[in-house]
């Protein structure tokens, strides 16, 4: 058989054009691709507003996220918007994908957006009975969080908790589980992209006019004072009495904290919610439980969950979960509410 050059050349011309297609396919799968930067800058600040409201690290959470979903590059996270691989259970009620996981074919839960996917991711650790060992545990332990996940059964991988600490430990996420994380963690990456900017960053000529969290550990022994406010502590977290005509607008301002955020860390979600005068006014998260010796509160006239929840520093959810309590339900006179 004969071929003739002319049929040569043109063969050597498809194969080129083949050959440049599947490049060019590759190389804009790569260029699509979302780096772990690029992702916990995404949703980091979803993972702290968790964190806040939970108690879940913002750390365990973003670790989570980046493994289960390939730091949003996974077919089952692209198809579905699912990045912490929850699967569909009996109580599902939304929409459905099917995916091959440990089994073929597994029903995964699909959400209409990331955020919703971290807002059940959440709701799922909140309520579902095998994991309240977790929230024993402080919102900067993340270790005890990533043990605490695999013995729960999150995940069947042998090596799930080191691989969650891995990443955490890698990018430095945890720097988002403390005070002032989102700018900790704001500053770590420009010393990283630019010392020059992040030693200029911190002249004290610098604008203080942003609105971001002020470490209550500057007011360990030498400081009790700031900003003619009193500050106090109780079960290791401080707060300070409101004045007459206080606002929750003002102490922020004075503190250097949103005022959704002060309200959040006192428990209230009304916007338009003030303080009275002489009120407790947490300026820092509350803890999980009570980390005295005692172990039980005895309830007075009238109290609620918030009212003990105020008095110990435990944020309410957490006094009404170990209490079996219902929302703003009103407690007899004399009854014993655990407080740890």
């Amino acid at each position: 058989m004969i071929i003739s050059k002319k049929a040569i050349i043109f063969g050597g011309f498809l194969f080129f054009c083949l050959f440049a297609s599947v490049n060019n396919a590759a190389a804009q799968s790569r260029a699509t691709r979302q780096t772990r930067e690029e992702y916990i800058e995404r949703y980091k600040a979803i993972a702290i507003d968790q964190m806040e409201r939970y108690g879940i690290p913002a750390s365990i959470t973003l670790a989570q996220g980046i493994l289960e979903s390939d730091s949003g590059n996974s077919l089952l996270s692209r198809s579905s918007n699912n990045h912490f691989g929850i699967k569909c259970k009996k109580n599902w009620t939304g929409e459905k994908v099917y995916h091959d996981d440990d089994e073929k074919g597994e029903c995964f839960r699909a959400y209409p957006s990331v955020e919703a996917s971290y807002d059940d991711h959440a709701e799922f650790l909140d309520q579902q009975p095998r994991y309240d060992s977790l929230f024993r545990y402080d919102s900067d332990d993340y270790r005890s969080w990533a043990r605490g996940l695999k013995a729960a059964g999150y995940a069947t991988a042998p090596d799930y908790a080191a691989r969650l600490v891995k990443i955490i430990e890698e990018s430095k996420l945890y720097l988002l589980d403390r005070p002032n994380g989102d700018r900790l963690y704001a500053q770590h990456r420009t010393e990283q992209q630019n010392p020059d900017e992040w030693f200029s960053s911190q002249s004290s000529t610098s604008d203080h006019t942003t609105t971001i969290g002020i470490d209550p550990n500057n007011y360990r022994v030498t400081i009790n004072a700031h900003e003619g406010y009193n500050v106090y502590q109780t079960n290791g977290v401080y707060y300070v009495l409101a004045k007459e005509n206080d606002t929750f607008e003002h102490i922020a301002e004075k503190f250097r904290l949103s005022p959704r955020n002060l309200r959040k860390f006192n428990d209230l979600k009304d916007s338009s919610a003030q303080p009275m005068t002489n009120e407790v006014i947490y300026i820092e998260r509350k803890k999980n439980r009570w980390e005295g010796n005692a172990r039980q509160h005895i309830c007075r006239e009238g109290e609620t969950a918030y009212a003990v929840g105020q008095a110990y520093a435990i944020r309410t959810s957490r006094i009404e979960k170990m209490n079996h309590l219902d929302k703003g339900e009103i407690l007899e006179t004399g009854r014993k509410i655990r407080i740890k």
